[in-house]
């Protein structure tokens, strides 16, 4: 099946567990899904609309981690409105470094949003600036079972592939405070673990450009309702 990939690329990256708030903030090693359609949504320059399905795959990978001492300052609020009121703290943050995030889209708007975005693409916090380095057409190979999973997030309510479980939300609202949508378990595979001795079934698309064995591309099917 034909689809469009693009690779998107930065120094630096970190993806907040979402039910860390203060304190030590780890990484996830993979992004959730919804950090990746806050990108395109970014990319878009409005919120994606909730109206329509879409089918989304991904690949993540970094060369290096490690953690940084970081300034936060954080906001006062009186039910829902924020106060100028301040304090600043400090907390380590786990970083990861050069950062590849490869998508692969089948929707026009958000392809051409991703050549020319609205807003600046980021991995993670506001810091955390990326480009697009290339834009390409593939065509990806179907198959039932899935030996090379990696560099990806799976559900495990409906498949079930070793790696790090953690809840994570579909979407957040725009409101405030912002309520996440459609939070289910997923297994969290990073890029590094690599050839299986099992196959899994579940329904993926191989790319063979990615390392020396290709990766099986899962793709999420986004639907709002």
């Amino acid at each position: 099946m034909k689809w469009t990939k693009v690779t998107i690329e930065s120094w630096t990256a970190s993806f907040r567990y979402p039910n860390l708030i203060s304190g030590y903030q780890p990484t996830l090693e993979v992004p959730g899904i919804s950090t990746v359609l806050g990108l395109l949504s970014g990319a878009l320059g409005k919120n994606i609309d909730m109206s329509r399905n879409y089918e989304i795959g991904y690949y993540f990978e970094y060369v290096g981690k490690t953690v940084d001492l970081e300034t936060i300052y954080q906001f006062e609020m009186n039910k829902n409105t924020v106060s100028n009121k301040t304090k600043s703290n400090v907390i380590k943050r786990e970083i990861l470094f050069e950062n590849k995030l490869i998508l692969y889209l089948n929707d026009s708007e958000m392809i051409d949003a991703l050549k020319n975005p609205a807003y600046p693409i980021l991995l993670g916090r506001s810091s955390d600036l990326a480009h697009v380095s290339s834009v390409e057409t593939v065509d990806l190979e179907g198959q039932e079972n899935a030996k090379n999973i990696r560099g990806q997030i799976i559900p495990i309510n409906e498949y079930v592939v070793p790696g790090t479980i953690q809840a994570l939300p579909t979407y957040f609202t725009n409101e405030l405070p912002r309520k996440n949508i459609g939070t289910k378990p997923y297994s969290i595979v990073p890029h590094y673990l690599e050839n299986r001795e099992h196959e899994y079934s579940i329904p993926v698309q191989h790319d063979p450009s990615i390392g020396k064995a290709g990766v099986d591309i899962y793709f999420h099917k986004i639907d709002f309702h």
